[in-house]
């Protein structure tokens, strides 16, 4: 899965549950500006 792929497949199931990129964010221990950056398909590191 490429990154492109992989942020609409976040930002999708993201919003289905509900969650805001910060609420994601802290469920997984990143920051908001990383969710962000992988749903735009930027670097996933």
């Amino acid at each position: 899965m490429d990154a492109k792929a992989f942020g609409l497949f976040l930002a999708e199931t993201r919003k289905a549950r509900g969650l805001t990129q910060s609420a994601l964010a802290e469920q997984l221990h990143v920051t908001d500006k990383a969710v962000s950056r992988w749903e735009r398909g930027g670097s996933l590191r």
